[in-house]
């Protein structure tokens, strides 16, 4: 491994559940399917409100939804994520950050959390893809930012849509148990851990 590539909800934030709670409750407000929180993961906003949301005036409202629940959401590490990171840059592992957030939502989590920004050599938002994950844009443009080929480098996901991004883009995959459980991912990814514990070992 030459470089680690991390979507960020559910990998590195402990967010999911509280994503899941929001569009959960989009999806009943405006009569979507029940599964429309769990469809939806892993795809960008503008994806989101182009594919759900035909009628302009409901993307505007939607947006403006997501952007004031994003304000006051806590935005908490998962245990070990720092050890973890603090052990790549030890190595001389370069480090990215993959996600479908948009910048908006960026803004609020690095007020939040600071000291997390400095980890990584290069994010890549939403607003920098023209195609959510499963393709895998974000990562094949992360790896090329990085100067490295994505056969070297590491993704690790937590969503079906993410990891098959990360294979897709040619990458090794970890998933990580935090989203869907394990059972499910296994035979999706390279390997599927519980948390970045195991990997301190």
């Amino acid at each position: 491994m030459k470089a680690a590539l991390f979507d960020l909800d559910g990998v590195i934030i402990d967010s999911e559940g509280a994503y899941s709670d929001f569009w959960g409750s989009i999806g009943r407000e405006y009569g979507l399917a029940p599964t429309f929180a769990d469809d939806i993961k892993g795809t960008t906003l503008t994806d989101i409100l182009t594919q759900h949301f035909p009628d302009e005036k409901t993307r505007k409202e939607v947006t403006q939804k997501i952007h004031d629940y994003e304000l006051n959401m806590t935005y908490p590490l998962f245990d070990h994520v720092l050890d973890y990171l603090d052990k790549l840059h030890r190595q001389g592992i370069k480090c990215a950050i993959v996600t479908s957030s948009d910048n908006v939502k960026m803004s609020y989590l690095w007020r939040q959390q600071p000291r997390l920004k400095d980890y990584f050599d290069v994010i890549i938002t939403g607003s920098m893809v023209s195609e959510s994950k499963p393709s895998p844009e974000g990562y094949l443009k992360a790896a090329s930012m990085l100067g490295i080929e994505p056969g070297e480098c590491v993704v690790f996901e937590d969503s079906f849509q993410g990891v098959e991004a990360g294979r897709r883009a040619g990458a090794k995959v970890i998933a990580l148990a935090t989203t869907n459980p394990a059972d499910k991912l296994a035979g999706r990814a390279d390997r599927v851990i519980n948390s970045f514990a195991e990997l301190l070992r």
